[in-house]
């Protein structure tokens, strides 16, 4: 996919709502990304990013409310379909990476693409164009050899590589220092207009937040429009 933001909302969550042990951590949310679009949503540890991420990616399920994911609502699919769904149309980038750091980047990336059902040929020339347009070295390193952003670069790349429409970021700069916060930055801001898919980063960083196209907060279980630069 490429393109520009388009009117077509890629995710849209809709009155979503989730509770647990009578605390409520989500109330009638709701948030639109269209394609070529970014969002950010901040706010403090406790406050329930971590619950809408997981209801975004289907891993929890809300007591009320959609999330429709390309055009799909994810809440009402049941497990295989949601797996075969996350995986077609969904892509992860989280604050650690999470790689096996004794396989090199390439295979790192091109094993998302296995698992999606891609042809070995087709999965690793894919990575290695994926990896390349990301300036990550791969030819015979093992990934726990890269640095913080390499890593968060091939995180990027094996997000990417089966071409979702919605791409998630959970805290994807926390772990880095300042210089390599803002490469990393750099690339994932880039991606939605490149690719044509949505982006949401979920941060604690105000300055990572302010590059999105649009800043929410998670505040009393509810999103409200956050002022650039400021975090309450």
């Amino acid at each position: 996919m490429d393109g520009t933001a388009t009117d077509d909302p890629m995710l849209a969550v809709k009155g979503l709502r989730y509770e647990i042990a009578d605390r409520v951590l989500l109330d009638g949310v709701d948030l639109r990304v269209s394609a070529g679009e970014s969002a950010a949503v901040v706010g403090p540890s406790g406050s329930g990013k971590s619950t809408l991420l997981g209801c975004v990616l289907g891993l929890i399920r809300p007591s009320a409310g959609s999330v429709q994911v390309a055009g799909s609502d994810i809440v009402k699919m049941r497990q295989r379909t949601l797996e075969r769904h996350r995986s077609r149309h969904m892509g992860v980038v989280f604050q650690f990476g999470e790689l096996l750091p004794e396989l090199t980047p390439v295979e790192n990336v091109a094993l998302a693409a296995l698992l999606g059902g891609t042809g070995s040929h087709q999965a690793y020339q894919r990575a290695e164009e994926l990896l390349n347009e990301l300036a990550v070295p791969y030819q015979g390193v093992p990934t726990s050899r890269l640095s913080g952003g390499e890593r968060q670069r091939t995180a990027v790349a094996r997000a990417l590589i089966n071409e979702p429409a919605v791409l998630l970021a959970d805290e994807p700069t926390g772990a880095l220092d300042a210089a390599t916060r803002d490469s990393v930055a750099d690339v994932l801001f880039t991606v939605p207009e490149r690719r044509g898919c949505a982006l949401v980063v979920v941060t604690h960083d105000a300055e990572v937040a302010d590059r999105a196209d649009h800043c929410w907060e998670l505040k009393d279980a509810t999103l409200v429009q956050r002022v650039p630069g400021v975090l309450s």
